[in-house]
């Protein structure tokens, strides 16, 4: 079993240590994983010397955020140089815009007619490595606490029984703080062939994340991503169905790319999502060249 897409508390949104992911890892029978944090790679020492010792293969990772024809995307990054400045200098230039984001966020949140205060947020980005950064998933975890919107009409979906209530705090980010929603702050992102080109110049392979999720209603634009240079896809996700999957695979075997699987494990963020499992619609035959191609980059 393999699981190639989970975050740290190296990710402004992410719940466990390094270690503590490794751990999870090897006690679930996680056979082969990367921790991929957004816009930073410094999970990947920690997360992998614990793997080592629980007998775990890792793959150094990343997820970085980029754009292509103006439209958001993450790109994961496996085999690389997680020690490379180039990667120092992703997470400084996101971290030099998420105040100011922050801020526009709250003040749309304001605007739907919610009221949360500084301090709320505080408290609860004070306890990640991204202090400076209030997430969609935090806006979401005070105003479902709070007593006075406990029959608001727009927070309904999000509770227990309602229609987005799996997964509720990032289903509110998704619907609420994505590109294009009420409540979006756009950030300066660096342009995707830009971010294909570092992952490569840092001895990785570059893998298009969850693809029926950032390229739903873009499909058309996939042609010109694999253009880029782009090696892989991650066809298997705990975002797709399992006729996606197949799909995904099957697409990315006609563009010439490898895919790969992963779960998107960030821990409360995401509760009903659990580390691996979900590759297990591969062939072992292709799973073994997949891992091949991977491990070629391990250290």
């Amino acid at each position: 079993m393999i699981d190639l897409h989970m975050h740290s508390i190296y990710s402004d949104d992410g719940q466990f240590t390094p270690q503590e992911l490794a751990e999870q890892c090897a006690a679930c029978g996680v056979e082969v994983m990367a921790v991929t944090d957004h816009n930073s790679a410094k999970a990947n020492r920690e997360a992998e010397e614990t793997a080592r010792k629980r007998g775990v293969r890792y793959i150094t990772g990343i997820e970085i955020d980029c754009t292509y024809e103006g439209a958001d995307f993450h790109m994961l990054g496996y085999g690389i140089d997680d020690a490379s400045p180039d990667f120092a200098k992703v997470e400084k230039n996101i971290r030099s815009q998420v105040r100011e984001a922050s801020e526009i966020m709250l003040a749309k949140t304001r605007e739907l007619g919610f009221w949360v205060e500084e301090e709320e947020l505080n408290r609860l980005s004070g306890k990640s490595l991204w202090p400076d950064s209030w997430t969609g998933e935090m806006f979401a975890e005070i105003l479902l606490a709070k007593p006075e919107y406990q029959d608001h009409p727009m927070l309904l979906p999000y509770r227990e029984g309602g229609s987005r209530s799996v997964n509720a705090l990032v289903n509110f980010y998704w619907d609420f703080y994505a590109q294009g929603k009420p409540c979006y702050a756009h950030i300066e992102f660096p342009d995707m062939k830009d971010i294909v080109d570092i992952i490569h110049q840092n001895n990785g392979l570059a893998v298009l994340a969850h693809p029926c999720v950032n390229l739903k209603g873009k499909e058309q634009l996939l042609e010109g991503i694999v253009s880029l240079g782009i090696d892989g896809m991650e066809a298997f996700s705990s975002y797709h169905t399992p006729e996606q999957c197949k799909e995904r695979m099957e697409q990315a075997k006609a563009c010439g790319l490898f895919y790969t699987c992963g779960s998107d494990y960030h821990g409360k963020t995401k509760p009903s999502i659990s580390l691996g499992g979900h590759g297990c619609g591969i062939p072992r035959e292709e799973l073994d060249q997949v891992l091949a191609r991977l491990l070629e980059k391990a250290r």
